[in-house]
């Protein structure tokens, strides 16, 4: 165990959220809002409207990409969610859609997905709506401690209450709902499944920590924040004094609750480069996040398994922490996903129905809201 603690102290500071590599950067900009009032303390974002949480704008980028622009109570910012709309879907449809959110990793954002991977090809005929919200690039899918005043940012709200109801009144999302994510979203997805019973029929984690309390793991969390330029106590407190918070926010604590769910997890266990990273690819640091990842999957597994709980468990060998092998265990898992929502993949449209209407310029979001 000494050895183990040692081995993940040293490389403390280099991936507890995801530390970027040439396959794994955020631009750093940021879509404007609607009518800001001065910036967010959360982060590079304006800051919340009065009210309750409320959609402020739309942008669409395509007859089927939206990026809606969310006032958040909760985090206390404007922040960007980007959809990917069914064939048919509409605001005055009379039914609803089944959901899968999409959680990035650190030191990125909302655009990852659409960015990195081919979701949009992989869900063109897929009846469900598609989710990508914004995170923060250490916000680690939290509602932060802040020395036992809570307040902003609340990233664990703004998720699974906000966004999840704003969508259920305005955007026609139904309850049945998905969730898959990588690094620091792979420990999001996992958290929110385990501590939201029935939420989720599906979670999918790529290369995340699975448990962190682990010996080793307070240490590389905290590290990873203070990289970040972010208090490493503001988030759950310190590990010992405020146990409680940090058990809270551990997936592996509430492993039972995750009975029924489909699950599949994924990651390398090397950090060594694997067939998917072309020849002569420099190594990163960030790349010790696969063993990280694995260290703490296996003791999730051994949790959910004494609960009779089975999931579908990945641990590969060598691969790097890195968007090609996030993609390639996305893909594998995705028949789970679309089994889980009970959704149908449409057939093509016809030759004559090939061209879209073009989206609207802009739709400001109408006045209705969340007021909490």
């Amino acid at each position: 165990m000494r050895a183990v603690r040692r081995g993940l102290l040293a490389i403390a500071t280099a991936v507890a959220v995801g530390l970027p590599t040439a396959a794994h950067a955020a631009p750093t900009g940021q879509p404007e809002a609607a009518s800001p009032a001065g910036r967010s303390p959360s982060g590079p974002w304006p800051a919340a409207l009065p009210g309750g949480a409320q959609v402020v704008q739309e942008k669409w980028l395509d007859s089927r990409t939206v990026d809606v622009m969310v006032s958040s109570p909760s985090v206390d910012a404007i922040l960007p969610v980007r959809l990917l709309l069914p064939r048919g879907w509409s605001k005055q449809a009379n039914r609803t859609w089944p959901v899968l959110y999409l959680l990035h990793g650190g030191v990125d954002n909302y655009t990852a997905w659409t960015r990195m991977t081919g979701v949009e090809e992989l869900t063109e005929n897929v009846d469900a709506i598609v989710v990508m919200p914004e995170a923060g690039g250490a916000g680690n899918y939290t509602d932060w401690y802040n020395y036992g005043k809570g307040g902003p940012p609340g990233w664990e709200t703004f998720h699974t209450y906000e966004v999840r109801r704003l969508l259920e009144v305005g955007y026609r999302a139904g309850t049945r709902r998905a969730v898959s994510g990588l690094s620091m979203g792979a420990y999001g997805a996992m958290k929110y499944a385990a501590r939201h019973p029935g939420m989720f029929r599906f979670v999918g984690a790529h290369s995340g920590i699975m448990s962190t309390r682990l010996p080793g793991i307070p240490d590389i969390i905290m590290s990873a924040q203070a990289n970040a330029k972010q208090d490493p106590k503001a988030m759950w407190g310190d590990p010992l004094k405020n146990r409680d918070v940090w058990k809270a926010n551990d997936p592996s604590a509430h492993a039972r609750n995750l009975r029924g769910v489909s699950i599949y997890i994924s990651s390398g266990t090397t950090s060594l480069n694997g067939e998917l990273d072309p020849p002569g690819t420099p190594w990163h640091p960030a790349h010790l996040g696969e063993p990280v990842s694995a260290y703490t999957t296996r003791h999730l597994v051994a949790k959910l398994r004494l609960y009779g709980i089975k999931p579908v468990v990945n641990l590969y060998k060598n691969g790097t922490h890195s968007w090609p092998y996030w993609e390639r265990e996305f893909k594998r898992s995705f028949p789970m996903i679309l089994k889980a929502l009970g959704a149908r993949a449409s057939a093509p449209p016809a030759e004559q129905d090939t061209q879209a209407p073009p989206p609207p310029a802009e739709d400001e979001g109408g006045d209705w809201g969340l007021v909490n």
